[in-house]
């Protein structure tokens, strides 16, 4: 399979950059191609500009790559923090631009035709809130934002998400334990 996976964390050396290259090791080990973009190491720009807003937009060289990759991908990877209950804006706005209208989805007579049916999304996301404190105040937004509002929404059907919390708090044991998870959930979902 064809992977496309996305890193979206500023810091080098950070947990999410270690599940990062532990997804993309264990996706290469299992004989799938990968993708990789550090959105932050590459200088995504994540503003979408008012000209690129209609579907038939002139795209950039670099957003009409991305736009591919993700049509040519069997699969997807995100890996990010949660913010404010939201991945990073840099992430954000690369879906606000490669998740367009016309590539990932269209406007029928009968509603919204996802464009990515068939395909798999695993989603690696790390908080400090511990999951209790996360449930009884929030509920859970990030699982509803990729699962149901990307996602979903795209057609996407075979989706998984895994969040490590609290990060803040945790051993260098706990870390290496969902390292190791991370290896072990990409064996198993691709």
């Amino acid at each position: 399979m064809k992977i496309l996976l996305i890193l979206g964390h500023q810091r080098p050396g950070s947990f999410c950059h270690a599940i990062a290259e532990t997804a993309r090791e264990a996706f290469r080990s299992a004989g799938h191609e990968v993708i990789y973009h550090d959105l932050y190491a590459e200088g995504f720009d994540p503003i979408l500009p008012n000209a690129e807003i209609a579907k038939e937009a002139e795209l950039s060289a670099t957003i009409a790559r991305h736009c591919r990759e993700v049509l040519d991908a069997d699969a997807y990877g995100i890996v990010h923090p949660n913010w404010w209950a939201a991945p990073p804006a840099i992430l954000k706005g690369w879906l606000d631009r490669v998740f367009r209208q016309g590539v990932v989805y269209e406007f029928g007579p009968q509603g919204v035709i996802g464009k990515l049916k068939g395909k798999r999304a695993i989603v690696f996301t790390t908080s400090n809130t511990p999951r209790a404190d996360e449930l009884r105040l929030f509920g859970d937004p990030l699982e509803n934002f990729w699962k149901t509002c990307v996602f979903g929404f795209c057609g996407v059907e075979d989706f998984y998400r895994r969040n490590f919390e609290s990060i803040i708090m945790s051993t260098p044991e706990q870390r290496a334990g969902w390292i190791e998870e991370v290896r072990q959930i990409v064996q198993q979902r691709m």
